[in-house]
């Protein structure tokens, strides 16, 4: 495994060719594995921000149930080819249940999200299922993995930086074209919003089990099952049930944002678990950055400003992410 080899690499040394001798460091295999958490978790980041992007505009027009079905549906086709020629690899009882456990973390978490992005903003809803990498990190420091006194300073900033590049303003809780329900008194509002926090923190819960497990699955079975495993479970457990009862919805301006959805949470995923094999804590907090990226394009898209507060927490993240680089050992 790339984490059990990387404490057997060695520095060498590499002869000049006047024949004189120079030491140069060859980059361990530990920095190689760092690199793949950290880049990884930021690609798992940028995926699933486009995606959740793309989920708040089909979530408004179909509803979140049929959303999760559509989502599981053609990520379950992005993903049937690569699973069906990965690596054969022996799975036993254990592992069978943590699929299914990932399984149905991931879609519950998903179907929360979804309902709290048709009734809430984005830049309220993604800061809070983003502290699921917070939480995921401080379970794997639980469940013993090491973590030295600078990373988890570091990891703690990026967290901060997450949560500050995606505060929704107190000064904007006015309706207003571009929000869910722009026509909405103060009061509704207010009630929604409070309602999206409550969605958005169960399905922040959610997810952090299902990335623990997902990525101490990596270690012993190939990615694409890893991927593949939630997605079966959402077309058997949500859009073959919506089928059968036709209540899936799907419409014409719905169709391209569920399969760029579907097929981005699925890249994004498999990134993940590439990434939390070399470190869970770290590929976890770096792909929850998803919610400073949705924040920006929540701006762009809906109409969403950006305050001072949330541009200070992109660079904190900037910042964070140079030297999280820098400290892993």
């Amino acid at each position: 495994m790339v984490a059990e080899a990387a404490s057997h690499s060695q520095r060498r040394l590499v002869g000049g060719s006047s024949g004189g001798g120079r030491t140069r460091r060859v980059p361990r295999l530990s920095d190689f594995a760092a690199m793949v958490a950290i880049l990884g978790g930021l690609g798992a980041a940028l995926s699933w921000a486009i995606a959740t992007v793309s989920s708040t505009r089909s979530s408004r027009l179909i509803g979140a149930p049929s959303v999760i079905a559509w989502v599981m549906v053609f990520g379950f086709l992005a993903t049937l080819g690569p699973a069906a020629l990965s690596t054969s690899a022996p799975i036993g009882p254990n592992q069978l249940l943590g699929l299914f456990v990932v399984g149905i973390s991931y879609n519950t978490g998903l179907l929360l999200t979804y309902a709290a992005l048709t009734i809430g903003r984005i830049s309220i809803v993604a800061p809070i299922v983003a502290t699921e990498g917070a939480v995921s990190a401080v379970i794997t420091v639980l469940l013993g993995e090491s973590l030295n006194l600078p990373t988890a300073i570091v990891l703690a900033a990026i967290t901060v930086g997450v949560v500050l590049a995606a505060f929704e303003r107190s000064a904007d809780e006015a309706p207003r074209a571009g929000t869910p329900n722009p026509h909405h008194t103060a009061t509704e509002s207010r009630r929604a919003a409070r309602n999206a926090v409550l969605l958005a923190i169960g399905a922040s819960l959610s997810f952090s089990i299902g990335l623990v497990i997902a990525g101490r699955l990596g270690a012993s079975l190939p990615v694409t099952w890893i991927v593949i495993a939630p997605r079966f479970v959402g077309v058997v457990g949500i859009a073959l049930p919506l089928f059968l009862l036709r209540r899936l919805r799907l419409g014409r301006t719905a169709l391209p944002l569920v399969v760029v959805s579907g097929v981005l949470e699925a890249f994004g995923s498999g990134l993940y678990v590439i990434a939390a094999h070399d470190g869970v804590a770290v590929a976890a907090v770096l792909g929850s950055q998803f919610a400073a990226f949705a924040a920006i394009a929540a701006f762009l898209f809906f109409g969403e400003r950006l305050a001072r507060v949330q541009l200070a927490g992109v660079g904190i993240i900037v910042i964070g992410i140079t030297a999280l680089a820098a400290v892993r050992p």
